[in-house]
């Protein structure tokens, strides 16, 4: 989810993809998933002229799924083999989801929305508000560094990997033109390079940063872009997080769906939730405290009403069995 203001920054991905520019100006996975490369080179060779074929599907009758952008309804098997194993098993995409994933990176097409989890395409010009496509586009390099700008102000304090790298970057930008980037924002003052405690690499403070204390209370999604980079979340805060819907249970620690609660400028537990909508309960089957922590009875009990409330649940139940889990559930 991007706001709109920033699509005329990204518009030179796009500009990339649209070319199959893969191995030119930046990696691949800066244009479009590896799954897209892939596919589109093995389309380009082997279908020519399937790629507008979806395309014409979609602006007759988008916005619809990519099963159904299918201009001959050709699907191959689950038993088939991979067309091509280096995109692996779980991305062996059908060749419409292939073309309307290149189309959608490129900027022909938009998400419209979703049908029972899946994406619905259709025209950029039909999704899009006018105002927002009609924006004058600023070069390549200037979009670059709105961007960064942009990861920096968010990020406070950071890494040159954490603020553009392109596994853990905020937008993830060319490594040729980073150092640059990140040189001439020093440069300018929007940057300034410290250095943190613990953290070996580099770091640079956005100019406007704040170091006042923080008062936060919240349950974060494991998506958060506060968290959303593992690494750094273990390096900065000492909390090492992983959400465990794909471990298997025996190795399952915290519980299953997993989130990191906030309080004020802390990690300080980790809460297991299920919505159980047959009872209308927000079950709570495990709370595990960071050590240290401090009392988080008051804060948490009315966090977790406030999920239960945001989910339209009537109450709130703990199965945990700790002294946290019992004092949570009789506040």
């Amino acid at each position: 989810m991007l706001p709109l203001s920033s699509y005329p920054l990204l518009r030179w991905r796009m500009r990339v993809a649209e070319r199959q520019d893969w191995n030119a100006e930046l990696d691949p996975e800066l244009a479009a998933p590896w799954s897209v490369v892939a596919g589109m080179r093995r389309l380009s060779a082997e279908r020519p002229g399937f790629v507008d074929a979806v395309l014409a599907q979609v602006t007759d009758l988008g916005p619809i799924t990519a099963a159904e952008a299918s201009p001959d309804g050709e699907r191959r098997k689950r038993t088939d083999p991979d067309p091509d194993p280096s995109t692996g098993r779980m991305w062996n995409w059908q060749d419409a989801k292939i073309a309307v994933e290149y189309l959608f990176c490129a900027g022909r097409l938009t998400i419209a929305g979703r049908r029972n989890f899946e994406r619905l395409y259709d025209l950029t010009e039909r999704v899009l508000p006018a105002g927002v496509l009609s924006t004058p586009e600023p070069d390549a390099d200037e979009a670059r560094r709105d961007l960064l700008r942009i990861s920096a102000r968010t990020l406070g304090v950071a890494t040159a990997q954490e603020l553009c790298g392109a596994t853990h970057g905020h937008f993830p930008l060319p490594k040729a033109t980073a150092r640059q980037l990140i040189d001439g924002l020093v440069e300018s003052g929007d940057l300034i390079p410290v250095r943190v405690e613990g953290i070996p690499s580099q770091s640079y403070l956005w100019r406007e940063a704040d170091d006042r204390p923080i008062k936060a209370r919240a349950l974060l999604s494991p998506f958060d872009t506060l968290i959303w980079n593992r690494d750094r979340t273990h390096r900065l805060f000492d909390f090492f997080y992983r959400i465990s819907i794909y471990t298997p249970q025996p190795q399952r620690i915290h519980g299953y769906y997993v989130l990191p609660f906030l309080l004020g400028d802390r990690l300080v537990a980790r809460v297991d939730l299920k919505a159980d909508r047959r009872t209308s309960t927000l079950v709570v089957p495990t709370i595990t405290p960071e050590p240290h922590a401090p009392d988080l009875t008051e804060p948490l009990a009315a966090e977790l009403h406030l999920m239960a409330h945001w989910l339209g649940l009537d109450r709130v139940h703990v199965t945990a069995d700790n002294n946290l889990a019992r004092a949570v559930n009789n506040p």
